[in-house]
């Protein structure tokens, strides 16, 4: 399994809203970065991914997992390269884990939404999954 952090702006898509999406799951469309499809296109379906709200609270709020891999984005305009995967809401944090206390845990400063705070769809590590879900009490 490998695991994963998406990034919405909560007056875009919330958490709420992907959590009324249902087991059916919903497209993450509009991921317009190469390195952030690339890492889209490498997501399986059962793996899971942090739900992270940006701009608006920077925290990561809840788990998600892949529930179709990735397929032609159906916002893109036609011919453009864009992937979407279908996620769907797994379980929240109990508490909402911060950017600044990810930033002050030293065993995470290597993590991507460190090092590479602007991708919007990120790799995350097994080691960095277990420690932000022990963080976030799940």
């Amino acid at each position: 399994m490998n695991y994963w952090l998406v990034k919405s702006e909560p007056d875009a898509w919330s958490w709420d809203q992907q959590v009324k999406s249902g087991k059916k799951g919903e497209a993450w469309t509009g991921v317009r970065n190469h390195t952030a499809k690339q890492n889209l296109q490498k997501m399986k379906k059962g793996d899971l991914a942090f739900f992270y709200h940006s701009n608006i609270g920077k925290e990561i709020v809840g788990i998600v997992e892949v529930v179709r891999e990735s397929y032609p984005d159906p916002s893109a305009k036609a011919g453009e390269p864009w992937v979407v995967v279908d996620f769907a809401a797994r379980e929240p944090m109990k508490t909402p884990v911060t950017l600044d206390a990810i930033k002050a845990e030293p065993k995470l400063k290597d993590m991507a939404l460190v090092k590479q705070s602007r991708l919007s769809v990120q790799p995350v590590s097994a080691a960095e999954w277990k420690l932000v879900c022990k963080m976030g009490g799940v």
